[in-house]
């Protein structure tokens, strides 16, 4: 059976769906099924809210700090779900939420999707992965073209704008230099960058 929610390094997380319009060199949802306390995160179908809620009641939410919204695809591609699930979670308790994104949700959208974020999540968390455009494309292999990395940069100054609380990541596989350059560009754009082993979220 699949898994709606599980656990992973003491924090609860949610994954929704397993669309995603990117096909990252190093994601690891090509390697294994399983993350953290989950057997399988290929769902069998995309969970309704309700089901969410039910498989919430397994579980303390005292026991976590945060709950992120992180699974084999791209939360925002399940934008609305996301959001009532996440004020649900917020009616429980005051507890942070975090969206782990690609930053790709203006073009799935056509639309600025940040302000759509605003006052329903705490913390966005977006996957940088490289330095520049062609590195960028190279990497993540995104169905929107070589302009997904323009995209990603517009919505994560976005974030920031509206009050989220915005960082920046990249993988450790990419190399000591693109991580160097990444830094520089993070530094620029004046949100932070965390450097994640690869089989963190």
């Amino acid at each position: 059976m699949s898994d709606i929610l599980y656990t992973y390094h003491g924090q609860l997380y949610v994954n929704l769906t397993n669309r995603c319009p990117c096909a990252c060199t190093f994601c690891v949802r090509s390697q294994t099924r399983s993350v953290g306390s989950a057997e399988d995160l290929w769902l069998e179908h995309e969970p309704s809210v309700e089901e969410v809620k039910q498989a919430l009641e397994n579980y303390c939410l005292d026991d976590f700090d945060e709950v992120v919204f992180c699974g084999y695809g791209e939360p925002i591609c399940a934008l609305d779900r996301l959001i009532e699930v996440a004020d649900y979670i917020h009616g429980i308790r005051k507890i942070s939420i975090r969206v782990n994104t690609n930053g790709l949700g203006d073009l799935i959208y056509h639309k600025r999707v940040a302000p759509l974020l605003k006052g329903h999540v705490d913390v966005v968390s977006i996957s940088l992965n490289a330095p520049d455009a062609q590195e960028y494309y190279k990497v993540t292999r995104p169905k929107f073209g070589i302009e997904s990395f323009d995209a990603m940069l517009q919505f994560a100054k976005d974030c920031k704008e509206q009050g989220i609380e915005t960082r920046f990541t990249v993988v450790d596989v990419i190399g000591e230099e693109a991580i160097a350059r990444s830094k520089a560009l993070a530094e620029q754009v004046g949100i932070p960058l965390r450097v994640r082993e690869y089989t963190e979220e």
